[in-house]
């Protein structure tokens, strides 16, 4: 009950609170917290009072056609501005003074032609930029100069011939990890000023999808930004294309059509940028890398820049990258996924110095070799067990079965024939003639044939098998002294 009452008593002293920010909010938008939301409202200029607590302000998807100078004064924890979708065809002279806290802005979908130098002076801490599908020609030399805070610049989708950079140097634009350049106009690149920006921020320039024309120093750069792992090369591979003697009816996927660039010599590998390292290891071992820097004091601070683009500061993040105090960064559990260009950045805001290291780590699985199949062997291995074989069945075949003729005794005997049968089983081959009806064989098969049936006539073998059978000769004695027993004679005692 008393619980109740305290609830019920600190809802009436919030009421004021919240009619108040009620009748802050500008007509036609939404208040909640920090957070100003006047989208899809058709405005054409700004709102007249914005609340001074707004951190997030959107202002998206309106009509709006210039800013003009201190357009956000007053606002000293604003933090995000979005304009994008509108009609915007420039910025006024301080448009974003005293407006310095904010980190990211967006005036992509616009309609902007030229980013003048004093576009974003004030901006000190802003660390993205969306630029992208406005009708942007030209940047001048000074538009991103001051901006030391950048991580992320998008400029996509625009009409630009060239890009001043020149401009961007490593004590410039420190954290600039993300420079967006694609589906642009670009024809022909400065390779002297491309090879002399950071590694970190070449392993994030997109240029693809550009008018490129095919030349063997522009090839022979993205073929060491493919080799060395950059994500900009590695994600976009098809979209990289080039003109053949400048024809745009020629394009050609170059990464896949490398035929092309066959006469080409390309440039050693090795580039102006910073030092290099490289470490190999296995899927599930742990990996230490650490930051190699001529600075020294309690000052300077670390930062480590995945392959990922991901930025990396103590104590680590996800679980699987671990960062010490000293710059180290220990990858738990290497994963293939693992595998690229780390980049480690040394800093010392006092002297206004810093420093990079780069480690290419390459994350391979155990291969455990196993002894190959030899077929040599087996080959000599079958031969003798079917030599064996083949002896086996010549030499250990079974016995002829030998009769031995026991005493007759008294009485009627059996033919003499009568181990004939067994004897003729084993024959390797059937006798020249036979006679009888299916006793027929190819003499051309091995088989075993049983020795024909002697015909028997009035009790004595026929005279004419006597020569086919020298056997029979001997037997035919005792076979005339039986033939009574056989014979249809009447019998007289």
């Amino acid at each position: 009950m008393i619980f109740a009452q305290s609830v019920a008593g600190l809802a009436l002293l919030m009421l004021p609170l919240l009619r108040l920010a009620v009748a802050n909010c500008p007509p036609g938008c939404l208040c909640a917290c920090d957070i100003l939301s006047c989208g899809s409202g058709g405005l054409e200029k700004l709102p007249s009072h914005i609340p001074a607590s707004t951190a997030s302000l959107d202002l998206s998807h309106n009509r709006l056609t210039r800013l003009e100078e201190a357009a956000f004064l007053g606002l000293p924890r604003l933090d995000s501005v979005r304009l994008a979708h509108n009609r915007l065809t420039g910025l006024a002279p301080g448009t974003f003074q005293n407006a310095t806290s904010i980190r990211h802005l967006d005036l992509s979908s616009n309609e902007l032609h030229v980013v003048e130098h004093h576009y974003f002076q004030e901006l000190v801490s802003l660390e993205e930029l969306l630029l992208f599908n406005n009708r942007i020609t030209r940047v001048e030399s000074r538009a991103l100069a001051g901006m030391g805070s950048l991580h992320r610049a998008y400029l996509s989708h625009n009409r630009l011939t060239d890009f001043p950079f020149f401009s961007i140097q490593e004590h410039s634009h420190p954290f600039l990890g993300t420079l967006d350049l694609s589906s642009n106009r670009m024809s022909r690149l400065p390779m002297e000023d491309i090879a002399a920006l950071p590694t970190y921020v070449q392993s994030g320039l997109f240029l693809h999808n550009n008018t490129l024309i095919c030349e063997c120093a522009m090839y022979g750069m993205f073929r060491r930004w493919e080799q060395r792992g950059f994500g900009s090369v590695r994600d976009y591979k098809e979209e990289h294309t080039c003109l053949v003697f400048g024809e745009r009816r020629a394009s050609i996927r170059f990464f896949q059509h490398g035929r092309f660039f066959k006469n080409c010599t390309l440039p050693p590998e090795g580039t102006p940028g910073a030092p290099e390292t490289s470490l190999t290891a296995f899927v599930g071992d742990p990996v230490l890398l650490d930051c190699k820097t001529s600075m020294r004091g309690h000052r300077l601070s670390f930062l480590w820049i995945s392959p990922h683009q991901e930025y990396i500061i103590p104590p680590g993040n996800n679980g699987t990258l671990r960062m010490y105090v000293n710059g180290s960064l220990e990858i738990m559990e290497a994963r293939i996924e693992d595998s690229g260009i780390y980049l480690c950045m040394a800093l010392d805001r006092q002297r206004l110095r810093n420093e990079t290291w780069e480690v290419n780590v390459t994350v391979t699985t155990r291969y455990v070799e196993v002894e190959p199949f030899n077929t040599g062997f087996t080959t000599l291995l079958g031969c003798v067990v079917s030599l064996v074989l083949v002896l086996m069945y010549l030499y250990l075949t079974p016995c002829r079965c030998w009769c031995h003729r026991r005493p007759s005794p008294p009485g009627p005997t059996s033919p003499a024939n009568e181990c004939s049968a067994q004897s003729s089983m084993l024959t390797p081959t059937p006798p020249a003639t036979t006679e009888g009806p299916g006793r027929k064989a190819g003499s051309s098969k091995h088989v075993v044939f049983l020795e024909p049936i002697k015909e028997v006539q009035n009790g004595r073998l026929r005279p004419s098998l006597a020569p086919e059978h020298p056997k029979l000769t001997q037997l035919r004695g005792e076979a005339d002294s039986i033939s009574p027993v056989f014979s249809d004679a009447t019998i007289v005692p």
